[in-house]
Parts: structure tokens; sequence; C-alpha cells
């Protein structure tokens, strides 16, 4: 992602200020003294075209300025992504199964951001869009992405509180009631999903095949995956937690974030965005 120099004109002070205690919280990107600190410790920071020092004194119109940060550097790679919805706040890609979110490996979708996305002209924008959540390295389908401090801050908290409705399609194996709802603890913790059959099909070698839409009310790793095994429809695909011999090679796993659907944190607007089924889940149900 592009950046830019970030810059600060004093507004009028009562009396003289040490800039370490006046520049604290005046960039969205630092809203900490400790990370002002850190930033002026590194040379980051100028006061009237000058290096800054910690020590500095601030006055009326004086202007600091926060630069680019060289060491804030990230591999990249050559990817193309499904751009499902952008501003210049945020972002919702498709993600391709097979391929992790984030990590210390290079080939990730985080490294693949900058050149697919748009660079935002916000002021607060970050050099690196960043992944709000995650999906698993098999499941594919719609990842939200913040592109400003901002709108990472907020997105975030709207996750935290359950503000961001989340639906997901699978392939389940064998017979199951039309609808339902799952309590199962994972690791100790209260856990609950929905689940809805939309369509079945007879199998020859799975019984049944039950194309299934999912709502996560609680967000506990691997959820979906789990409370489908717990109840004896484990997804297609699944080899950590489903039935050993049941895989259909070279076809990963049937699980797909589907929609998200949540209100515009900087905009306002009631947002939500659809990720098309993928080819292997028609071809079982046409």
């Amino acid at each position: 992602m592009k950046s830019q120099n970030q810059t600060h004109i004093v507004a009028r002070l009562e009396r003289p200020i040490r800039l370490s205690d006046y520049a604290g919280s005046i960039f969205k990107t630092i809203p900490s003294r400790k990370g002002m600190k850190k930033a002026i410790d590194k040379g980051l920071v100028r006061l009237n075209e000058k290096t800054a020092k910690t020590g500095d004194f601030i006055s009326e119109n004086d202007v600091i300025e926060l630069l680019e940060d060289p060491s804030q550097t990230r591999p990249t790679i050559e990817l193309e992504l499904e751009v499902l919805f952008e501003d210049q706040h945020l972002a919702i890609v498709y993600k391709p199964s097979g391929i992790e979110v984030s990590g210390n490996k290079k080939w990730t979708l985080e490294n693949a951001l900058s050149s697919n996305l748009e660079s935002s002209t916000e002021l607060d924008a970050l050099k690196f869009a960043e992944p709000i959540h995650r999906l698993d390295y098999p499941t594919s389908g719609a990842l939200l992405i913040g592109k400003t401090a901002t709108s990472v801050t907020a997105l975030n908290k709207l996750f935290e509180n359950r503000k961001v409705k989340k639906v997901y399609h699978a392939v389940a194996i064998g017979k199951m009631d039309e609808s339902g709802t799952i309590e199962i603890p994972i690791d100790g913790k209260p856990s609950k999903s929905t689940f809805t059959v939309l369509q079945t099909v007879v199998s020859e070698r799975f019984e049944f095949l039950n194309l299934v839409q999912l709502e996560p009310q609680t967000g506990r790793r691997h959820q979906l995956r789990k409370h489908l095994s717990q109840i004896g429809n484990p997804i297609l695909g699944d080899r950590d937690y489903g039935k050993e011999g049941l895989i259909l090679s070279g076809k990963g796993l049937y699980l797909h974030a589907s929609s998200l659907h949540f209100r515009h944190p900087i905009t306002d607007v009631d947002l939500r965005t659809e990720a098309p089924l993928p080819k292997k889940f028609k071809k079982l149900f046409p």
C-alpha cells in the first residue's frame, strides 16, 4: 500500500511544551506517547524540518512531521484477488482456498493485498492493509480488510461486539435435520451455531450430501467444523474433524464464507457483500 508522511501544525498554546508531552496522540497511526517516543528515537519525527528530540519544546505554528518508517517492509506476491467491495476505508476480498490469510510465510493473502487494492488517501492510511479476521487455509470466501488506522480499530470493535453477521455454506455428510442449533462448548467455552439444510442429494459413497447454510453466533476456532463433526455430520473434505476415508481427492474442504453483513463504521452505510459459491459446490448441487 502506498504511504505518505504525516504533518501536524501546532495550534495555539498557553505556554511552550515538550514535544514528547504534546505529540502522544496527534497522529492516528501512533496513538500513544510511548509510540511517539519510539518514533522520535528512531529519527522519524521532524520539527520545523529538523530531526526532533524528545526534549525539544514546541510553540504555536511549529510544524511536526512524521516520516514513513523504512523498516516497515513486507514481501509482496503476485496473486490476483477478486475485490468484492472497496472504498477509502476498507475492502472485502475473495479469499481462495489453499492459502493462509497471514503468517510468517511469504505466500499469504496479506502479501497480495498491495497489488490488488487501491491506496487510501485518508490521513491515517496504513502502509499495508490489514485483514480484520481469519479464514482457515482450506476455507474460501469473503474476507474483511482494513485500510486505515481508524477503520481497523472500528472494525475490530464490530467483531468484538458481534455486530458483523457472517454466513457460511458447507457440504455436510450424512442424514441431517432440516435445521437446528448447536450449542456444544468448544475448549470449555460457550459456543453456538445455527444451520439450515438447503439441498440434499443421495450419494453412493457418502449416503447423503447436504448443502448447508451456517451462521456462527460465537467465534471459536474451527467452530463450524467442530460443531458439524460433533453432531455426526462432518464437512466434506475435513481432514482434521472428518471421517477417515470420506475425502474427495484433490477437492479440499467444502466450507465457504459466503457473506458479510455489517454497518460501515465510517460512512454508516448498511453493507452486505456476497461471495459466490465455488464451482466445486455447484458440481455437487447443480
